[in-house]
């Protein structure tokens, strides 16, 4: 299993020092020995691709990704263009994260419709698919998107996609279409009973491989005192499941009942032996989200800190599959 790291909004620090701190952590994440760095798409915040683009530029081996772009955002063949324009930035490293997202950003936040996301998601993989497939032009006539035009920006890179994918349909397609699926609120029983044989059945049977399983998780280096404190702190700042259907049916596969149940926290000891059961559930890719605790921003800076370097150290153990 690969260890990386997924970031999020940043609020300790200033909007001018959003972006610039953004790519401070890149680099050091490369420098500790992470596989990978993903960026989701939050609301209103830095924009994911680009973000990526700048960080491909200060970075030399580390695999960045976004977790996720929302699809009915962008359309397909303008978000081919900008991720192969990514890719190029990124010098084959850029793994593109996708997904349907929820209805709470795309209906209520962008006034946008959330119908059918599974038959949304299929049409705007084949216009995707066409335009990876090398410069030329793009056909296509689906229920969802008419596509005519050229595309003619790179055939040096493939572009490795990823479908966020937590119902059934969702899972198949992200199988049978893609290099895998980008996870957050599921923990060990959901993944292991219910996400991977379910991808990797449809992966078999379209005759697709080494298909991944990226993890968010969220990790918080801390004393046994502190661990109800940090799940709750957890579930409150990275998004509670009843904002969303999809991930409630998510969670009826596992045990877990909100973000912070899928939380490896506590010393050292614990933290990697919860590493260990996701890694045994068949996840590929173990992305941390680190929670830093604290009541004031030097200590949650530290905090931070002591978790990241912990995890890091973790790396090449579970690299070598120790």
């Amino acid at each position: 299993m690969r260890i990386g790291l997924m970031v999020g909004s940043d609020k300790e620090r200033t909007r001018r020092e959003r972006l610039t701190g953004l790519l401070d952590d890149g680099k050091a994440a490369e420098s500790q020995g992470f596989a990978s760095f993903w960026m989701p798409q939050v609301p209103g915040y830095l924009d994911a691709m680009t973000a990526v683009a700048l960080l491909g530029q200060v970075t030399d081996r580390i695999e960045i990704g976004t977790a996720v772009v929302p699809i009915q955002t962008r359309h397909p063949l303008i978000m081919a263009q900008q991720a192969l324009t990514t890719q190029i930035a990124c010098d084959g490293r850029f793994t593109l994260g996708v997904g349907p997202s929820h209805h709470w950003i795309i209906t209520d936040q962008l006034g946008l419709p959330y119908d059918r996301p599974a038959r949304l998601v299929r049409d705007y993989l084949d216009v995707l698919a066409a335009a990876f497939a090398g410069p030329g032009a793009v056909a296509i006539d689906s229920d969802s998107y008419r596509v005519h035009s050229p595309i003619d920006v790179s055939d040096a890179f493939e572009m490795p996609v990823l479908v966020a994918a937590l119902g059934p349909t969702m899972l198949r397609i992200a199988g049978k279409r893609t290099g895998g699926t980008i996870l957050w609120m599921a923990d060990e029983r959901a993944i292991g009973d219910y996400v991977v044989p379910t991808i990797t059945k449809a992966a078999a049977e379209a005759g697709r491989t080494g298909i991944r399983v990226v993890a968010g998780v969220p990790v918080a280096l801390c004393s046994a005192s502190q661990l109800q404190d940090a799940r709750a702190y957890a579930s409150e700042v990275l998004g509670h499941a009843d904002f969303s259907p999809n991930y409630v049916r998510l969670l009826e596969h596992g045990d877990a009942e909100d973000v912070g149940d899928t939380m490896a926290a506590g010393d050292e000891a614990t933290i990697a032996a919860r590493l260990r059961r996701y890694r045994d559930a068949g996840v590929t890719d173990l992305a941390a989200r680190i929670v830093p605790l604290g009541a004031t921003p030097e200590e949650r800076k530290a905090s931070r800190q002591r978790t990241q370097e912990f995890v890091a150290s973790l790396c090449a153990e579970f690299a070598s599959g120790a």
